[in-house]
């Protein structure tokens, strides 16, 4: 039995034990073989870590994607065209990748993060007061680089390759924050602070023991309880450095969840603050949206299905519906994939199932409300 982070996590892994959210109830159950929609409810749910079954030495290739088999649903090419033809073009996201527009701003994210982490630093470990107008200087800096908030999503999701450090993390939540108050229409000031609590909601990850993060076994009651504790150390440190209410709370509240099901304090509804219930999705969208080294990032229609399927209850509805039509509606027009294999455009969204919109085939035109069998598998 082996402890893995949530974010090394790869399909096909099977779990050792039961998979609890820190409420304690079982979200997936021991011997349990992992998908990327079951990875990607472990991260909805805030889980931190797994236990998953060692990996049979004589048999690694056990651990990961399934090997790819000829597939046999996709319509056959046109007569008199060879199957070799095949005609293929960069993804949606490798197309962003190639950009010069995305090379500049990563340049810019990556000094940006460079900067934060030092100055957190610099705050945790010799208590250097916090300038917060200064700390908010490169994050606005890569908003106006970005130009909007559907092309700030799209740099963020093509940013980490395989990674998902601490600073960087925060300053995508950092921007996730600042696109999604504006989606809801708060005024600048109240931007800018959802902004910088993005950046400090995890700033009591400093404080947890580095052998507890790293411990090989499995978590005695204490140690977990110890974890449990990082969002009250934030809260603490940000408390002390005096900086505003809100940014304190989003440290403090940023795992509770709207049902009650959430830790520190087990808060729930509106006595949650609204920057907390505000960065919670970012935090977990963040997340889901990571590249893994099985895959890219997610298509943005499988996230929605995912927090369709488990979120509505955790989070916020108005804030979780706002998030999630306004990144569909960034897709609209868009050309994308079927998991039959066809091609089609994204033509409108359906309100009540916002990951199954309406697309165009062709001539037809296909409401994947009515169409369960089919998904969206990837843009292009």
């Amino acid at each position: 039995m082996t402890k893995a982070s949530t974010f090394d996590l790869a399909p096909g892994m099977i779990l050792a034990e039961d998979v609890l959210n820190f409420d304690r109830q079982v979200i997936l159950s021991k011997g349990t073989e992992l998908t990327d929609v079951l990875i990607s409810r472990i991260e909805l749910n805030g889980v931190l870590s797994v236990y998953i079954e060692d990996q049979p030495e004589e048999k690694p290739e056990n651990y990961g994607p399934a090997p790819q088999t000829p597939r046999t649903d996709v319509p056959p090419p046109p007569p008199g065209v060879t199957a070799e033809y095949a005609p293929s073009r960069p993804s949606y996201s490798e197309r962003v990748k190639e950009s010069q527009e995305f090379k500049d701003f990563k340049n810019k994210f990556d000094e940006a993060s460079e900067g934060f982490k030092f100055k957190l630093n610099e705050m945790v470990d010799r208590s250097v007061p916090l300038d917060t107008k200064e700390l908010l200087i490169e994050p606005l800096n890569l908003i106006e680089r970005a130009g909007s908030g559907s092309n700030t999503f799209d740099m963020i999701h093509n940013m980490r390759d395989y990674d998902d450090l601490t600073y960087a993390h925060s300053m995508n939540v950092a921007l996730l924050n600042y696109v999604a108050a504006s989606w809801l229409g708060w005024s600048e000031e109240d931007k800018e602070t959802a902004m910088l609590c993005g950046l400090l909601h995890d700033v009591g990850k400093l404080k947890i023991s580095h052998s507890i993060l790293t411990k090989p076994a499995r978590l005695d009651p204490v140690e977990f309880k110890h974890i449990q504790k990082h969002p009250i150390f934030g809260y603490k440190i940000l408390k002390e450095q005096g900086v505003g209410e809100h940014i304190q709370n989003a440290a403090l509240m940023h795992h509770e969840r709207y049902d009650g099901s959430g830790y520190p304090l087990n808060l729930s509804g509106e006595a949650i603050d609204r920057f907390a219930r505000l960065t919670a999705i970012s935090d977990v969208y963040d997340a889901m949206t990571a590249a893994r080294c099985y895959r890219g990032p997610l298509c943005p229609f499988r996230v929605i299905e995912i927090f369709e399927e488990d979120g509505f209850e955790k989070y916020d509805a108005e804030f979780v519906l706002t998030f999630l039509s306004n990144v569909g509606a960034t897709y609209v027009r868009n050309a994308c994939r079927l998991s039959d294999g066809r091609e089609a455009e994204i033509i409108m969204l359906n309100k009540e199932k916002l990951s199954r919109p309406v697309v165009q085939c062709g001539y037809d035109y296909i409401d994947l409300m009515k169409h369960p069998e089919l998904t969206i598998e990837e843009l292009l």
